[in-house]
Formats: C-alpha cells, sequence, structure tokens
C-alpha cells in the first residue's frame, strides 16, 4: 500500500473535518446564537414537523403587535384570552422548544422575542439545506399583553381573497409589497393545515372546479371528508401535497419530477409556486394570488427562478423579524409564558 505525503495526510485530515461540518454542524461564535441553533438542531432532528412550526411563529408573532413575544404568553397583563386562543392561530406549536432556548440562555438577557425570531431563522436554515440564511440582530424587548380579539383581527384568514390579503399585508406599520406576499407564501412549501381551513375548497358548490385540480379535490375529500368538521373533529393534512404519501400522490395525479421539484419532502423550498400553478393548494389565500397580474407574474417568475425566491425570502424574513413591539410596557421576560409581574412566575 502506498504511503500518504505528509501534505496529502493534512488534505485528509481537513476534507474530513470539512465534511464533519454538516447542516447539523453550522454553529455561530456568538455564544446565544450558537446554543439557539443547537436545541433548534435537536428539535428538528427529533421532529422534523417542528421546523414550520418555528417559522410560523415568527410570522404569527411578528404580525400581530410587532416582534414583542405575545404570541407565547399564556397570560395577559391585563386578563385578556391571549394570542394562542385565537382561531386564526389553529395549530401554533414549538412553544416547547421555546421554553428550552429560553432556560439555556436565562443568564444571557435574552428575550423571548429575539428567541421566536433567532429560531425561526435557524429553522428556515435547516429546512432549506442552508440554501435560505440571513443575519438579524437582537434586542427585541417582550410584551406584556395578549389578546385572541388582536390577532383574529389581523392575521390574515385562508380565505381571504386578493384584495384582502393586499390590504392585510400593507396595512398599519407591517407595510408588506405585493411582492413579499407571494415570497412569503411561499414558506407553505412546509407545515400543515387543518380541515377547517380548507373545507370549503372541498365542494364545488363553494369552489369552481377551475379554482382547485380535480384529482387533488378527491384526494382530498378522501382524506380528509369535510363531514369529519361536523363530527367536531379537525384533521390536519402537509400543507405540500410533495408531502403525502405515495397513495395520496398517485390518487392526486401528482408527480415532483414531472412537475420539476425535488422529491425530497419537508423541505423549504419554490415547489410552492410549481403547486400554486397547477391549482394543487390548499388555500383559497393560495390560489388567488394567480388573480392579480403582479402577484401572478411573480409566482412564475419563483417557478422558474428558485434562487432568486431563496434571496427574496431571506430578505423577507430578516423584514419579518425586524417589525417594531408596538407595546410601550415591555420588558424581559423571565418565563416566556407569563409577563414578570405574574406573582406565580
Amino acid at each position: 500500500m502506498a504511503k500518504l505525503s505528509a501534505t496529502a495526510v493534512v488534505v485528509l485530515v481537513l476534507f474530513a473535518f470539512l465534511a464533519g461540518q454538516s447542516v447539523a454542524g453550522r454553529y455561530y461564535q456568538d455564544k446565544v446564537e450558537d446554543k439557539v441553533r443547537k436545541e433548534v438542531e435537536k428539535a428538528i432532528k427529533d421532529n422534523r414537523g417542528i421546523g414550520a412550526a418555528l417559522v410560523r411563529l415568527v410570522f404569527h408573532d411578528c404580525w400581530v403587535n410587532g416582534c414583542d413575544g405575545s404570541v407565547l404568553l399564556e397570560q395577559s397583563a391585563d386578563g385578556a384570552s391571549p394570542e394562542k386562543n385565537a382561531k386564526n392561530n389553529i395549530g401554533l406549536a414549538g412553544f416547547d422548544v421555546i421554553d428550552r432556548i429560553k432556560d439555556k440562555v436565562r443568564n444571557d438577557n435574552v428575550s423571548c422575542a429575539d428567541i421566536v425570531v433567532l429560531a425561526g431563522r435557524d429553522a428556515v436554515a435547516i429546512l432549506s439545506g442552508e440554501k435560505i440564511t440571513y443575519s438579524i440582530t437582537r434586542g427585541r424587548l417582550d410584551g406584556v399583553r395578549s389578546s385572541k380579539d388582536d390577532a383574529d383581527a389581523v392575521l390574515p384568514t385562508s380565505d381571504f381573497d386578493f384584495g384582502k390579503l393586499k390590504s392585510n399585508f400593507d396595512a398599519g406599520f407591517r407595510k408588506f409589497t405585493v411582492e413579499e406576499l407571494v415570497v412569503l407564501s411561499g414558506a407553505h412549501s412546509i407545515g400543515v393545515a387543518h380541515l377547517s381551513s380548507y373545507a370549503k375548497r372541498l365542494s364545488t358548490a363553494d369552489t369552481p372546479d377551475f379554482q382547485i385540480d380535480s384529482s387533488y379535490r378527491a384526494a382530498l375529500n378522501n382524506a380528509t371528508p369535510p363531514a369529519l368538521l361536523d363530527q367536531k373533529k379537525d384533521p390536519i393534512v402537509p400543507n405540500n401535497v410533495r408531502d403525502e404519501t405515495d397513495a395520496f400522490q398517485k390518487q392526486a395525479n401528482y408527480d415532483p419530477a414531472a412537475l420539476g421539484v425535488s422529491k425530497e419532502k419537508q423541505v423549504l423550498d419554490n415547489s410552492y409556486y410549481h403547486n400554486t400553478l397547477e391549482n394543487k393548494v390548499l388555500f383559497k389565500s393560495d390560489w388567488v394570488l394567480r388573480t392579480d397580474g403582479e402577484a401572478a407574474g411573480k409566482l412564475e417568475e419563483y417557478k422558474e427562478k428558485p434562487e432568486e425566491w431563496n434571496k427574496d425570502f431571506a430578505a423577507a424574513m430578516a423584514k419579518l423579524s425586524s417589525l417594531p413591539a408596538q407595546g410601550s410596557n415591555l420588558e424581559v421576560r423571565r418565563n416566556c409564558r407569563v409577563p414578570n409581574s405574574y406573582r406565580q412566575y
């Protein structure tokens, strides 16, 4: 067996080291961000679906009163029913991951609001295979008020038409453009949805055939018949038909390769745009993007240019994560679930 030169040995050792720096090993020099990253990686390794939940938390927190961690509260300082109980917050998850991160950074004076956006940022990176990364600064403070009525008043719903979506994204302190609306909608390439959010799409009386692919609708009706809602059941399905079972995909006449997207499941990528243009999406609020000239143009653009969507999604998430807290009574909460003033802490 031939002996390796000293240079070759060094090269091999360096290669082995770099190979060990996998997607699951991209840590930060900043100790707080390093702690957050490691906890997010552990959570996603145990349950990949939790990554989508962490991304969703960023939107559902920052959209209501800015990025103030109010979506995490179980008790509001003014006694209001918290945002967690809002109809539009059905299925929110990932709170236990935020709690674990808080325990890790308890001595670093890091707000719960900062943890939410950092965890979401890292989930985006992991689920996209490090194709979508962005920088955010810390320094957010936590709100003490959380109201389900506030959340239901401003969070966009799955049955919005395009006009309502556009107005919602541009309203108040948010000021997101049509392009950014289309960009952020691409997050529906991951995650799950409740039947109650798309039930009307399954009825020809409520949704014309041209708004949803007939094979996809048939597969959904078979998997989650709307009659389940009458039985007080509200099952979930993947947002992305690509994440469904092989049997479901066959019934839905769905072939990722034929659409030109990866077959890999639970990946944050531009598959949403392919699916939307094929009418194989769950929500009315997804389909209606096709009814506006500018939005429809962006759907086509992001379908054809995945790298551009990666870049634009990173920028939109950074902007979302920077929405300023709207309250005046702010703090760094010791417990992400209750304001510091609560005696039971």
